[in-house]
């Protein structure tokens, strides 16, 4: 059967006054939909379901709807803050899959790139958690799919016949059209503290290693002096793809001979540049995964020398790790990060970074970002036996196979001058009692 075609008004419109939509992250959100879904103004009890918005909708400051997200940016931060009914649904990457199924939205939501001649809709930029709940709505007579397509967006690859980034169209319900840019990102301007703590993760990146970045001016240095410099035979396998690993790419350093998935760079969704989207477009040197298959440690640990490049926002003596929640603010989500640390416990020349800066300014007070302790109300992200390597731009403190004492006292180390006696003089007394 043939779907409906429409605008992205009409699509609104198709929307009951009581309902319950579902999308995926970032790039898989359909742009064009959402804004107008912020046109109405009958909305009585309206559930969303998605995370890492890319833009400000008006949509989630309306009366009577709700949004119910697995992952925080900046506009749910900006959201929260001003008051709007926003909650977080705390769950790694991993679990979106099975989030969404416990609900189940009636509809679920997509941008895709057109049908090809077969008549498959590509997911483009994200495979993630979300493609078998969007098979399920379009299957299901009592659910909806809808789909939004634009002809900007590229076509990306995945592994047939095992693994699959595209729907069929004769499973959509709704078939919206639109023509907006898709939305880029352009890396952030890094500093001379990113640049240091990026030159101490340098020193456990070798010939041949197996990476994952992040976003962040750190990430971005990483990649960048890799495809500069001397080395090469990188492989890639990293949940996100980002301008950083395409230049390693076009530097001619990636080879990807990784002991698993040999011969392409493994992610689940791509987040950059309109010159990333142009270079994924029909590309066979990058394959989208679901996430389950990308984040899953077991696999991710049979890489060679697989190397691991994380942010976060604190971390205390014990080694556990704050990357979403502190000071009474949700900042981010758990996203995928603690497979990753967990990943590299299974393999000897494995290597997981958190990298962070020493200090932060709160209300104009100089803050040291190594606690002796973290302050009630901090949310552990990462548990301390899954915490391998710290990274400041002081040093870097590989805390593995370490007494608790000894972790504490290699962490302080690492911490900034102004702290480090205080912090060493606490360290001193962990595991004593």
């Amino acid at each position: 059967m043939a779907p409906r075609r429409c605008t992205p008004q009409e699509a609104a419109h198709l929307v009951c006054a009581v309902d319950s939509i579902g999308f995926g992250l970032g790039p898989a959100i359909p742009p064009a939909f959402l804004s107008a879904l912020g046109e109405r103004d009958d909305w009585e009890d309206l559930i969303l379901g998605g995370a890492l918005l890319l833009d400000y909708y008006k949509v989630f400051t309306k009366p009577g709807v709700s949004y119910r997200s697995a992952f925080f940016g900046p506009a749910e931060r900006i959201l929260l803050a001003e008051g709007h009914n926003i909650e977080l649904v705390p769950g790694g990457f991993r679990q979106f899959a099975l989030i969404l199924r416990l609900l189940p939205p009636r509809i679920m939501a997509v941008q895709t790139a057109p049908a090809d001649a077969a008549g498959n809709l590509n997911l483009s930029l994200h495979f993630s958690a979300t493609r078998d709940e969007l098979l399920r709505a379009g299957r299901d007579p009592e659910r909806q799919l809808f789909v939004e397509v634009n002809p900007h967006l590229p076509r990306t690859r995945s592994l047939p016949p095992l693994y699959d980034n595209t729907l069929p169209l004769d499973i959509v319900d709704v078939l919206i059209e639109a023509d907006g840019e898709p939305f880029t990102l352009e890396e952030p301007v890094p500093d001379e503290t990113d640049a240091a703590i990026a030159t101490n993760a340098l020193m456990f990146v070798t010939d041949g290693a197996t990476l994952q970045t992040g976003i962040g001016g750190v990430p971005s240095i990483v990649a960048t002096r890799l495809a500069e410099g001397p080395g090469g035979d990188y492989g890639v396998h990293s949940e996100m793809f980002t301008n950083g690993l395409m230049r390693l790419h076009q530097a001619g350093k990636v080879t990807n001979a990784k002991g698993i998935f040999d011969g392409v760079s493994v992610i689940t969704f791509a987040l950059g540049s309109a010159e990333l989207n142009r270079w994924l477009d029909e590309n066979p040197e990058v394959a989208f995964l679901p996430v389950d298959v990308v984040n899953d440690p077991s696999i991710i640990a049979r890489n060679r020398k697989f190397v691991s490049v994380n942010g976060a926002l604190a971390v205390d003596l014990y080694g556990q790790v704050v990357a979403d929640y502190i000071g009474g603010k949700q900042i981010s989500g758990v996203g995928g990060q603690e497979d990753f640390l967990a990943a590299a416990d299974l393999n000897m020349d494995a290597h997981a970074l958190v990298c962070l800066r020493s200090t932060v300014t709160i209300g104009g007070e100089l803050r040291s970002s190594i606690m002796g302790r973290l302050p009630e109300g901090a949310v552990v992200s990462t548990p301390r036996h899954h915490t391998s390597v710290v990274v400041t731009e002081y040093g870097a403190a590989r805390v593995t196979g370490m007494t608790v004492r000894e972790r504490a006292c290699a962490l302080a180390e690492i911490a900034h001058p102004d702290f480090r006696d205080e912090l060493r003089t606490l360290a001193g007394t962990f595991g004593r009692r």
